[in-house]
């Protein structure tokens, strides 16, 4: 059995602890580390791990866990990235793996120095319309993209007040700069223009709190790419995408909850999904399945710590941007 910890108790990390503990053959949930009085407990309790604890040391002097699931907050994971390193756990990490490229780069070191795996979780990766997409790409089906789509729209009901002013370009549309890299594979971004605001909560603008934005990417191959995010979409959580290429065009995602359509009195309605764990919840098993198997079988990671390097570029590009109003050159 792989033994696994988790550092994080909270929404994100409650999942990927369910994943770990019920869905992965092979894998067993060692641990459960959060700092916050009674939630680790709770959570290990509900879920059987092995055992909890408040202070994430007792994880890193464990020698039976072999890897971490990080699900702390981002501001904390890339020290937590070094510090598993350094006790020579295998690491997976929730994005952003870091929030500076400075401190990515020491984890990504880190990582690298001992030898471990290191994986992030970009999860559309692993979701069945994005991977088919990127066979399509693959196989030359395709061909060269020219136009790239990404979009990330929440279901709302956010606190303005717990969320940073770059959260939308650095844990939102994050996501997306993965996308259209992974969509236009071997081609690197030459600049970036970002073009937001307050327009959910606009009394939290004056504080510098963006909450809709739209990202312009453009490659050195020649294709552009538009990735664009809000914090509030009243018919649920919407997340799309669409290539389009010399070969064809490749649409990904349409958020339904079911192929239902219903017709009735009041017209034509569909049934929209209301949150990523419900659209995504195939695609973060899978992601944690791919982690698995890298630890167990000695292969490389399926997303990089240069990946998550390379999207985080984009991120504080495109806040640059959206400050200066001008298109930031890479």
């Amino acid at each position: 059995m792989l033994k696994v910890a988790l550092i994080g108790s909270g929404r994100m990390g409650a999942f990927h602890g369910e994943t770990l503990s019920r869905r992965l053959p092979g894998v067993r949930l060692a641990a459960v580390a959060d700092p916050a009085p009674g939630t680790a407990e709770k959570l290990a309790g509900d879920l059987g791990a092995d055992r909890f604890c408040t202070d994430v040391e007792a994880v890193w002097d464990d020698p039976g866990v072999q890897a971490v699931v990080i699900a702390a907050p981002a501001r904390f994971h890339a020290g937590l990235v070094v510090a598993a390193a350094r006790a020579g756990k295998a690491v997976f990490c929730e994005k952003p793996a870091a929030l500076t490229l400075d401190d990515l780069d020491r984890a990504i070191e880190a990582t690298r120095a001992a030898g471990v795996v290191f994986q992030v979780g970009f999860n559309r990766r692993f979701a069945p319309d994005w991977a088919a997409a990127r066979a399509l790409l693959d196989d030359g089906t395709l061909g060269t993209p020219r136009l790239l789509r990404s979009l990330t729209r929440d279901p709302g009901g956010f606190d303005p007040s717990r969320v940073a002013p770059d959260t939308i370009f650095n844990e939102t549309l994050i996501h997306d700069f993965d996308t259209l890299r992974f969509l236009n594979p071997g081609a690197t971004v030459t600049e970036v223009f970002a073009a937001a605001g307050a327009l959910v909560e606009p009394t939290w603008g004056d504080r510098g709190l963006l909450d809709t934005a739209v990202v312009t990417v453009r490659f050195d191959n020649g294709a552009i790419g538009i990735a664009e995010a809000c914090f509030e979409a009243a018919y649920g959580y919407d997340v799309r995408g669409e290539v389009l290429a010399e070969g064809g065009m490749a649409s990904l995602g349409d958020g339904r909850r079911t192929g239902l359509t219903f017709s009735g009195p009041g017209g034509r309605t569909v049934e929209t999904v209301r949150g990523d764990q419900e659209l995504f919840g195939g695609a973060y098993t899978a992601e944690l399945a791919a982690f698995a198997a890298a630890v167990t079988t000695g292969r490389p990671a399926e997303v990089t710590g240069e990946d998550a390097r390379a999207a985080l570029e984009i991120a504080l590009a495109a806040a640059e941007s959206a400050r200066t109003g001008k298109a930031v050159a890479r």
